[in-house]
């Protein structure tokens, strides 16, 4: 099964390379173009799945690029932008987007959201299953974990556990969210149960990096720079 294919279109190069990094990281194949002209060629010759795409460029605007690829094609894009009025998010929207993101972005939800539109556009139905995030694979589908291909056996709360920091990689979550997602509003149970899962996923899946602690918050998933 092949991976998603993801276009990036901005002007910006360290944008483009932040997006990279958090999507390639999550298990995506990633194109990425400076301008409209450049994406259009990309779009002509590779086989892209959804296009993430900044609205203020030079030249043409990306309201205007996506005006152009939609004379021809029903391809997913999220809009990604600095502008968060809302009249911005209604054209972006009206002009065929299928979803508007603000800028500074959150890795966890640029990818949630990026599984959501492809979810509901009904042509990548595996992307809202699998998540890759450097060593580690999550299939959601399968409630199947690996780390570099070997397969992890994880308990329930485990799993679920573990979904819900991938879902939020980057992101500091707190003891209080992991146990109420896991463990539901009506637990009344310690905290120290949030500690005692975390240490009992750091051993099992052999990669106690990618979990970090973040004092007087909780826990974070991110992949070490190495």
């Amino acid at each position: 099964m092949r991976k998603v294919n993801i276009l990036i279109i901005d002007d910006e190069p360290d944008m483009r390379t932040l997006i990279e990094m958090y999507l390639e990281n999550s298990g995506f194949k990633c194109y990425t173009a400076e301008s409209g002209e450049e994406g259009y060629m990309i779009l002509k010759e590779a086989e892209i799945d959804l296009v993430i795409l900044d609205i203020m460029m030079p030249n043409e605007d990306g309201y205007e690029v996506c005006q152009k690829i939609r004379t021809n094609s029903d391809i997913p894009i999220i809009f990604l932008s600095a502008k968060g009025e809302e009249w911005d998010k209604v054209k972006g929207l009206q002009l065929g987007g299928d979803d508007y993101i603000v800028k500074p972005l959150s890795p966890g939800e640029l990818v949630a959201r990026i599984h959501a539109v492809l979810r509901r556009s009904g042509k990548v139905k595996q992307a809202s299953e699998q998540i890759k995030i450097g060593k580690l694979s999550i299939d959601k589908k399968a409630r199947r974990v690996l780390v570099e291909e070997e397969k992890i056996s994880l308990t329930l709360k485990e799993f679920e556990m573990l979904s819900y920091l991938i879902q939020h990689v980057n992101q500091a979550l707190s003891r209080e969210q992991l146990l109420e997602h896991v463990w539901g509003i009506e637990y009344d149970g310690s905290l120290r149960t949030v500690d005692t899962h975390i240490k009992t996923l750091r051993m099992k899946l052999g990669i106690a990096d990618y979990i970090q602690t973040v004092w007087g918050v909780g826990y974070k998933l991110e992949v070490p720079d190495k």
